[in-house]
């Protein structure tokens, strides 16, 4: 049933907060990662106790099948590999506001049911935060915009192993897809 409360029509999207980006000796690691957990984790507590929609979007890359994201980049976050569980303390609870949604492309709508359950629950608005900027929260913010849904992205609850693409992409989401806002903005919304 859709839930038409204005007052939650707004949902927390937490993208590949996952080992293979947070951990030391990971492909996928880059040391800065670290500087925006304290910040994704207030969201998430903030979403949890407003009772808010919790979609974590994470890399679920099917073991010893071809992937055309590995094109581009290395062989990661195949489902049962090390680099896939979720750093300690940012899995999902059991709740049904609480749902991991598998992607294998960047995007977190791409060829997932995202935009039919973000609808079905009356939501109109999404926070981000994750990792990277300019790749996975990039391109599942662009997507969002084309679907319809307004944006904040809490600027510290999310970075890259490249910084000045990050920057870019700050911009750019701000100027064309939605708003970069402070965690606290972020956290008021929630």
């Amino acid at each position: 049933m859709a839930n038409d409360s204005a007052a939650n029509d707004t949902a927390l999207i937490v993208i590949d907060v996952l080992e293979a980006f947070f951990e030391p000796g990971r492909p996928a690691y880059y040391p800065d990662s670290v500087n925006a957990l304290d910040p994704i984790k207030s969201l998430l507590t903030r979403a949890r106790d407003q009772e808010r929609l919790v979609v974590h979007a994470v890399e679920r890359h099917r073991p010893g099948l071809a992937d055309f994201e590995h094109r581009k980049i290395p062989v990661h976050c195949e489902i049962g590999d090390d680099q896939s569980p979720y750093v300690a303390g940012f899995e999902p609870i059991d709740s049904p506001r609480e749902v991991e949604l598998p992607k294998r492309r960047y995007s977190a709508f791409y060829g997932t049911d995202l935009d039919l359950l973000l609808r079905e629950q009356g939501v109109r608005s999404l926070v981000f935060a994750g990792v990277k900027t300019n790749v996975c929260v990039r391109a599942t913010i662009q997507d969002a915009f084309a679907a319809g849904y307004e944006i904040l992205l809490a600027r510290e609850a999310t970075n890259s192993n490249r910084p000045h693409l990050a920057e870019a992409s700050l911009e750019d989401i701000d100027r064309y897809f939605g708003s970069v806002v402070s965690v606290e903005q972020a956290w008021e919304r929630l």
